[in-house]
């Protein structure tokens, strides 16, 4: 009898903690995914990075954001309006990039550039930017590896981050 008296009890307990744990569960698989362009430093040393992309008034390029070692920066928040992003990196300890064929403009300090054509006629130095086809995703992201530090090495890989 008293045994069937602490089970009643028991589940009496139990309950109200199994609804506060499966309305918690369906709130955070409800939660919209994040949708973004992240860049992930896989190396020890802080990197810059700048980006380019195609806006309504023409092209932009904006850096400089510093990733710590081991860590990730969003660089454009929501879901991705174009197809095609450009990514440039430099390992600000070692010297190295991470570079591509496509030439756009970057600056010495912070820098938002309307633009890619006469870089260095505008004061700016023109940058090899690797091209990303996200291929419409609403998020992605690169990942920057140590092989590239040594200078002008292929582009890091990027992927889906959903």
């Amino acid at each position: 009898m008293r045994s069937a008296g602490r089970q009643r009890m028991r589940s009496a307990f139990a309950m109200p903690f199994l609804i506060l744990t499966v309305g918690v569960s369906a709130m955070v698989m409800a939660s919209p995914a994040r949708a973004d362009f992240r860049v992930c430093n896989a190396t020890q040393n802080l990197v810059g990075v700048g980006i380019g992309y195609r806006a309504k008034a023409g092209w932009i390029t904006e850096g400089w954001w510093h990733i710590e070692g081991s860590s990730c920066k969003t660089l454009i928040e929501g879901p991705l309006s174009s197809r095609f992003y450009y990514l440039y990196a430099e390992d600000a300890e070692r010297g190295g990039r991470w570079d591509g064929p496509i030439n756009m403009c970057v600056a010495e300090k912070e820098f938002k550039i309307a633009g890619v054509n006469d870089c260095v006629a505008r004061g700016f130095q023109r940058a090899g930017f690797q091209e990303y086809d996200t291929g419409e995703q609403a998020s992605w992201m690169v990942q920057l590896t140590d092989e590239p530090a040594t200078g002008g090495a292929p582009a890091a890989p990027g992927t889906n981050s959903q």
